[in-house]
């Protein structure tokens, strides 16, 4: 789909984009996980990550306001590294997003299931992907108005989770605040970060953004600024209202969680497990919206003459961005089975591709005259600790697989 005939969208809608994209599965699912790591200090470990991503995010806001071009991670790390550091850089999250949609598919579709048990989560799966993907490929019009609704949709299962658990607060449930100690809060860090990945789907929008020199950092700052504080208020109400023996349950979810300490309210909690199945839904949506805008800047970046004629001739569009990154989407999702490798493989794939373009920042001489540059070594100091424990989960998790 040529420039010309793509609509632009303003602050509103891309930060809207980059909502959906980090309120999915992570904001469900991440906290549980985490409880069952740290203890009740998962509360901590959410704080933490949550100022992490704030100097990561403002360092890529400035970097994408410094060079407001298409590529997103490839221009930003080209900069510094070169060509092929860059490609490096942006196939790194690519293949992060990859593994994470794949898996993100798989768990929806076993939601889906508790609603359709005569169907497979494979044929759940294939469906859903199919659907969303022929949503994207329509167009930008389609896939705003979706942004809207998903967004409201997300809005209801917060709210209500949230006010659940203050019905059911217990200052007692948390008396044994770090039952592992204090190292374990930052190590656990390289699990709920995977549920902030998609702030940065704003920077891949330069294209069809309004403004976008303005409006791309802004939608960047101000959607981690809201998730940031949602996710902390609703991790905090979770820890203050669910015993830990529940939490360490295997497989526990959400919507479990809440029948356990609520059955009288079990309409409330099926109503969040169907929100919770659009917004996984969303974030798929929004991620297929943005990497396909970055797979075509990316393209068009290429030295190679034949894939900018692939561009050039309309070859490679926006439609089959769409379509060759939902091919790979099908082949994640059919064989990616492991959850906790799936969230520490995204994470090291995707915290590299955030090094990689703050880095750039360090060779601006007027970041370093006007101090902006201790956000941006603040920011590389807790992405390389939170990449270093996330490599660490993958190697033990390929450990017990072998």
């Amino acid at each position: 789909m040529a420039n010309s005939d793509t609509k632009k969208i303003g602050l509103a809608v891309a930060t809207i984009v980059g909502l959906n994209a980090m309120i999915g599965a992570g904001i469900f699912g991440t906290p549980i996980k985490t409880a069952q790591v740290v203890g009740p200090a998962a509360i901590l470990t959410f704080i933490f990550v949550s100022i992490a991503i704030y100097f990561m995010a403002d360092s890529i806001a400035r970097v994408a306001t410094l060079f407001p071009e298409e590529g997103s991670f490839y221009a930003y790390t080209q900069k510094w590294a070169g060509h092929k550091i860059g490609l490096i850089a942006s196939g790194a999250y690519i293949f992060g997003l990859i593994i994470a949609m794949g898996a993100l598919t798989r768990i929806a579709c076993g939601e889906m299931q508790h609603y359709i048990p005569s169907l497979s989560v494979t044929i759940l799966g294939i469906i859903t992907l199919t659907l969303l993907i022929g949503l994207n490929a329509v167009g930008v019009v389609i896939s705003e108005i979706g942004q809207y609704i998903l967004l409201a949709l997300t809005i209801f299962p917060l709210v209500t989770t949230i006010l659940i658990c203050l019905f059911n607060f217990d200052l007692n449930l948390a008396t044994n605040f770090t039952p592992n100690g204090i190292f374990p809060i930052f190590k656990a860090a390289s699990i709920p970060i995977f549920g902030y990945f998609g702030f940065e789907c704003a920077t891949s929008l330069f294209r069809i953004v309004k403004n976008p020199e303005r409006n791309v950092p802004k939608a960047i700052t101000m959607g981690v600024a809201i998730v940031g504080f949602v996710y902390v208020t609703l991790v905090t109400a979770l820890i203050f209202a669910v015993p830990q023996n529940i939490f360490i349950q295997p497989g526990m979810t959400v919507s479990t969680a809440l029948s356990l300490i609520s059955p009288q309210n079990i309409y409330l909690v099926e109503a969040i497990r169907l929100c919770i199945i659009a917004v996984i839904c969303g974030t798929i949506n929004s991620m297929i919206w943005g990497v396909s805008n970055l797979l075509v800047s990316l393209v068009g970046k290429m030295k190679s003459t034949y894939a900018r004629n692939l561009i050039k001739k309309n070859i490679f569009t926006q439609r089959t961005a769409v379509i060759l990154f939902g091919i790979t989407m099908f082949i994640s999702f059919l064989t990616l089975k492991s959850i906790d490798l799936l969230m520490y493989t995204t994470s090291v794939c995707i915290v590299f591709a955030y090094i990689s373009s703050m880095i750039t920042l360090f060779t601006i001489k007027q970041e370093w005259t006007s101090g902006r540059n201790i956000k941006t070594i603040l920011g590389i100091i807790t992405a390389l600790a939170i990449f270093i424990f996330a490599a660490d989960g993958v190697i033990a998790e390929i450990t017990k697989l072998l």
